[in-house]
């Protein structure tokens, strides 16, 4: 799905995802504290987390022409992928 749009469609992608994965992680930052990566950190693995969310839910067959499956499967894939780095830095830290 993703790689079937356009240079200038797939770009604004990225931007609308990441200016709002900013806002979230600001929040984040205030709730995580240390344990989190910063707000820089935080909206980089949200941003990355949303796009392979929705690339392995295409990839196993489900067609993401709703959008609003694709903005749950990508919210999904995001806040799993904050969270099993934030459990891995938490455990790493503490051992």
């Amino acid at each position: 799905m993703l790689w079937d749009l356009g240079a200038g469609w797939l770009l604004m992608a990225f931007v609308v995802v990441g200016i709002i994965a900013f806002i979230l992680a600001l929040a984040l930052n205030a709730i995580m504290g240390p344990d989190g990566f910063g707000a820089s950190g935080n909206a980089i693995i949200i941003t990355v987390g949303f796009f392979l969310g929705v690339s392995l839910a295409n990839n196993l067959g489900y067609s993401m022409r709703d959008l609003q499956l694709a903005i749950t499967t990508g919210l999904a894939g995001a806040f799993a992928c904050l969270s099993v780095l934030a459990l891995l830095k938490a455990a790493l830290t503490r051992l």
